[in-house]
C-alpha cells in the first residue's frame, strides 16, 4: 500500500532499510530479529506521538475503510432503503437494514465515495436535506419494529450549497437531532473518519458514541478555524490542537464513551483488524443497551447530552 503523508514515508524508509539488511545476509537471523523488534517498538512510539493535525490526515486517508466497506464486511444481508418520501433520495447517507452478529439492525451511514465518480455521486460525503430526511424515515421504521440502530459517521460537514438551504437544510438537521433524542430503541454511533460539525452530529444523538482511534470530531475543520481566527491557512496545525478534536481529547472531555483501537499504523493498513475491533466494541455496547427499557433508553440519552 502506497504511503501518502510524510510521516508515513519516514516509516516506510526505515522498513525498506530493514528489508535491504535481510536480503544482504550480512547479519544473522537473531540480529535481524532484534532490529525488527526495536523497529516495531519505535513505530508504536512514533504513532502514539502523532499531533492532532497528523490525526486529521489519518482520518482523511484515501485508503481508510469507508462506511460502505464496513457494511460489506461487518454486516450481513444488507438491504438498502431509498428516498425521503418528500422529494428525493440523497446519496451521501446510506440507510437500510442488515444483520449484525446474527441480529437485525438498522444502519445509517455517511459515505464519501472512493474514486472521482463515486465522490461526485455521493456529494463528497456532504449530506443534503434529502439525506437527513431519509435517515429519519428509516430510523423511525427501526423504532416501529424495535430494531437497534447503528450509525457510521464520516463527513466533513453538511452540504452548504444554495439548493440545500432552499430545501431546508437546517430544519432537516434539527429534526434529525429531535427525532434521535426520542427514539425508543438502542442507538450506537461510531465516528469512523471525520465528524464534521452539525452534519455529523445530526446522526449521532446516541446512547453510546464511539470513535475509531484516529478519527476526529469537531465543530469546524482546522482549515476553517485557521481561516477565521488567523485569516490564513498557515495555522492549521495550531487550529487542530486548539479544537481538541482527537478521540483521546474527546474521551477526556466526556463527549464520547469509548475509543475503538486501530492497528498501530492506522485503519488503512489493516482493514480486517479494524473491522474485528468494531464488531467487538459495538456488540458489547448493544448487549448492555438491550437490558434497558424503551423509557430508560430515552432517559439515558437525554441525561448523556445534558451533561455535556
Amino acid at each position: 500500500m502506497n504511503s501518502v503523508f510524510e510521516f508515513e514515508k519516514q516509516v516506510d524508509r526505515l522498513r525498506k532499510k530493514i528489508e535491504e539488511l535481510k536480503k544482504s545476509k550480512r547479519f544473522d537471523e537473531r540480529v535481524i530479529a532484534e532490529i525488527e523488534e526495536k523497529f516495531k517498538s519505535k513505530i508504536k512510539e512514533f504513532y502514539e506521538s502523532l499531533t492532532p493535525w497528523d490525526k486529521v490526515q489519518l482520518a482523511r486517508h484515501p485508503n481508510r475503510p469507508h462506511s460502505i466497506d464496513f457494511i460489506k464486511s461487518v454486516f450481513e444481508d444488507f438491504v438498502e432503503l431509498h428516498g425521503d418520501r418528500h422529494c428525493g433520495d440523497g446519496k451521501a447517507i446510506i440507510t437500510g437494514f442488515a444483520k449484525f452478529e446474527g441480529e437485525p439492525v438498522c444502519i445509517v451511514a455517511q459515505e464519501k465515495g472512493r474514486d472521482t465518480k463515486e465522490k461526485m455521486e455521493r456529494n463528497f460525503g456532504m449530506p443534503v436535506p434529502e439525506d437527513y430526511r431519509k435517515a429519519v424515515r428509516v430510523m423511525k421504521l427501526a423504532e416501529k419494529f424495535g430494531k437497534p440502530i447503528i450509525t457510521l459517521v464520516d463527513t466533513s460537514g453538511a452540504f452548504p450549497g444554495i439548493d440545500a438551504e432552499e430545501h431546508g437544510q437546517s430544519e432537516a438537521i434539527a429534526y434529525s437531532l429531535f427525532t434521535m433524542a426520542g427514539l425508543k430503541v438502542p442507538v450506537v454511533s461510531v465516528v469512523i473518519g471525520e465528524g464534521g460539525s452539525g452534519g455529523a452530529l445530526a446522526i449521532c444523538v446516541a446512547n453510546i458514541l464511539l470513535m475509531l482511534e484516529n478519527a476526529v470530531f469537531s465543530v469546524i475543520s482546522p482549515e476553517g478555524c485557521s481561516a477565521i481566527l488567523w485569516q490564513s491557512q498557515d495555522k492549521v496545525k495550531e487550529a487542530a490542537s486548539a479544537l481538541k478534536l482527537t478521540a483521546k481529547d474527546l474521551l477526556e472531555l466526556g463527549i464520547i464513551d469509548e475509543i475503538i483501537p486501530e492497528p498501530v499504523e492506522g485503519a488503512h493498513r489493516d482493514w480486517e483488524t479494524t473491522f474485528e475491533n468494531f464488531r467487538k466494541y459495538v456488540k458489547k455496547h448493544l448487549e448492555e443497551l438491550k437490558r434497558l427499557s424503551p423509557e430508560e433508553l430515552v432517559a439515558q440519552r437525554h441525561q448523556k447530552f445534558r451533561k455535556m
